[in-house]
């Protein structure tokens, strides 16, 4: 190397890097609270831990809590613990020096480096120092639990400390922020209290809030810590920590209740309606993650279905709505989850990038697929009940993920018209006589109830499905089931409703007849003898070409276009077990009034396979009124 060459370490002076941290060590300033609770919570697990460990002894872990306190004529927020505290070579270690964390060697040193679960929470050094993006001067009151003389240290915003030996008494911290001009919006209850409850609410240590109480609100017999005296008897906020310490995805799934689930999601999301299922997870090695999602109640299917799910790290809030952690076609899922693995700091694009996170995504569409087939093996009649708001998403998730549809095929249902669920094989089993690896459905049971009726009639299921995702769905379905078919009850005359009768050909009279009376050129004509006598006609379209013309409408919904044209073709089945029918197909030549019967047969046929639109109601009301003349005529 030439003697000119020079080797050595970048250095940052305190002047230089504390404007940075000012304004750009997060971009909400809000989480400079979070950082120092969870700062004071580290330090009472870290006890616990040595407690629990025997290394320390004679030490009662059982009075452990954080405490916030807002000083507004001083202008302070304060935050203290009765965790581990620390002593002068402490302090100068991990606050005099940035971004050296001291949890790091905590773990290190007690919890083994591969150790998921230790639930120390400032995983890096920089925490700390979020203070001075609200605070102009910051103090540090702390005594170790070791034998040493506790620590006074104090800090203006330019990053000039001093360091002496204080006189705090009982073992922990205080960490005490003059708030400045940049941080004069927290120096509010409510908005303090707002910022505990989004990130502290299940922290693991009591973390009370001081000096924001209401106690002219909450009153209680004798005098509360913020020395205000009343006497109805109601606990004053100051006396109740603003956490739950053992929140519900920490328990084992056979710890919860059905009604504690209930009354957690009603707290998290403020929904009054009752989730539809619940799916608690518990992951241990090697993912290490636990959590609780929900299935949430819609209204209808075009309802908002976007989720929310609530990112924690060792029960410490860190985002809300992480899409990242969820497979996209489980986005209309609520949840939380814990996920001691990602960084505190954790940022949309590490999600994006990050193994574990794909890992997590994975196991969770498991977890929801083995829920629904646990459900349908154990709970059927329950499962039942619910299966009618889950089937859009179930369905969704089917065509999205073949992983998802191959652990839930069995769990996926076929409403039935009139009532009742079926599994694909059951439906198939049921009717392997009649109409072999053929599933008739309806799209609409009311309009299609006509034919839904001559199906009963000869002892066959309709399916309904209704939804406008069903139509891919069946398409999916026919894909992966090879030989099985869909067909909707007015795609076609199924043998099993027609009867033994002469072959006829449609006439072209007869052909130019219903062409006519239906104002379509397109218009095609059968002739069959069909069991029931009743019906002198039916309407029959392509299923192919619905499906089809189906999909358009959807993305026509979906996307805010314009309806392409419908290509749908129509065959007209005249029923030649009807006396009406077959005088008509018997007849070489027509008059009025047969072309009046002919509109009338057409548009009832219509009227029961679809809505019609305005004029072909005008039309069909004209007719009937003229029908009703003549009859009264004669």
């Amino acid at each position: 190397m030439s003697e000119n060459n020079k080797r050595g370490g970048i250095s940052v002076e305190a002047e230089h890097i504390f404007p940075i941290i000012k304004k750009w060590l997060y971009s909400d300033k809000e989480i400079f609270l979070r950082e120092i609770v969870s700062n004071a919570v580290d330090a009472e697990t870290k006890l616990k831990r040595l407690v629990s460990l025997g290394e320390v002894r004679d030490i009662s872990v059982s009075d452990l809590s954080v405490r916030v306190e807002l000083d507004t004529e001083l202008n302070t927020i304060t935050v203290t613990d009765n965790g581990i505290g620390m002593t002068a070579d402490e302090v100068e270690k991990y606050i005099c020096s940035i971004a050296l964390s001291g949890a790091l060697d905590f773990i290190k040193e007690y919890e083994g480096e591969s150790d998921g679960k230790n639930g120390i929470i400032g995983h890096f050094g920089l925490g700390f120092y979020s203070a001075f993006m609200v605070a102009d001067k910051v103090e540090v009151f702390t005594k170790s639990y070791k034998d040493a003389p506790a620590v006074y240290w104090v800090c203006d915003s330019n990053g000039s400390y001093e360091m002496s030996e204080g006189d705090r008494e009982e073992r922990g911290t205080e960490i005490v922020m003059h708030i400045g001009e940049e941080g004069k919006e927290y120096l509010d209850k409510n908005a303090l209290r707002a910022i505990l409850a989004k990130y502290c609410s299940f922290l693991p240590v009591p973390v009370y809030f001081e000096g924001g109480c209401e106690c002219e609100h909450h009153h209680h017999e004798g005098e509360c810590d913020c020395g205000h005296d009343h006497g109805d008897g109601h606990e004053c906020e100051c006396k109740t920590p603003i956490n739950d310490t053992a929140p519900l995805w920490q328990k084992s799934p056979s710890e919860c209740t059905d009604e504690e689930y209930k009354e957690f999601y009603r707290k998290v999301f403020n929904d009054w309606r009752e989730p539809l299922l619940t799916v608690h997870i518990n992951a241990d090695y090697p993912l290490n993650f636990r959590g609780i999602l929900f299935f949430p109640r819609r209204e209808n299917e075009f309802e908002n279905t976007e989720g929310q799910i609530k990112l924690y790290y060792n029960q410490m809030f860190v985002a809300d709505n992480i899409r990242e952690v969820i497979p996209e076609h489980l986005l209309m899922l609520r949840g939380v989850l814990d996920c001691p693995e990602l960084p505190l700091n954790v940022s949309r694009s590490y999600l994006q990038n990050n193994t574990y996170v794909k890992k997590i995504a994975a196991h969770i569409t498991k977890k929801v697929a083995d829920k629904l087939v646990f459900m349908m093996e154990n709970q059927r009649e329950r499962y039942e009940t619910i299966w009618q708001d889950i089937k859009t998403f179930a369905e969704y998730s089917c065509m999205c993920d073949p992983k998802f549809f191959d652990r839930a095929e069995s769990a996926m249902l076929l409403p039935i018209c009139g009532g009742g669920f079926k599994t694909l094989d059951e439906y198939l089993e049921t009717g392997k006589e009649k109409h072999e690896n053929t599933v008739y459905y309806a799209g609409d049971e009311q309009i299609q109830a006509q034919y839904i009726s001559l199906y009963r009639k000869q002892g066959i299921e309709v399916a309904l499905l209704d939804r406008f995702v069903d139509t891919q769905y069946i398409q999916m379905l026919e894909n992966k089931r090879s030989g099985v078919k869909f067909v909707r009850v007015d795609a076609d005359v199924a043998g099993a409703l027609k009867t033994e009768g002469e072959k006829r050909e449609v006439s072209d009279a007869l052909s130019a007849l219903f062409k006519e009376a239906s104002g379509s050129d397109k218009l095609k004509l059968s002739l069959e003898t069909l069991v029931d006598a009743s019906v002198p006609a039916i309407l029959n379209v392509s299923e192919d070409s619905r499906r089809m013309d189906d999909m358009m409408k959807m993305y026509a919904t979906i996307n805010g276009g314009e309806e392409r044209p419908s290509f749908t073709e129509e065959t007209l089945c005249l029923n030649l077990s009807s006396p009406l029918a077959a005088r008509l197909a018997d007849k070489a030549e027509y008059d009025e009034t047969d072309k009046l019967i002919a509109r009338q047969l057409y548009a009832l046929a219509a009227l029961s396979q679809r809505r019609p639109d305005a004029k072909a109601l005008e039309a069909f009301l004209a007719d009937s009124y003229d029908i009703l003349s003549k009859i009264t005529e004669k």
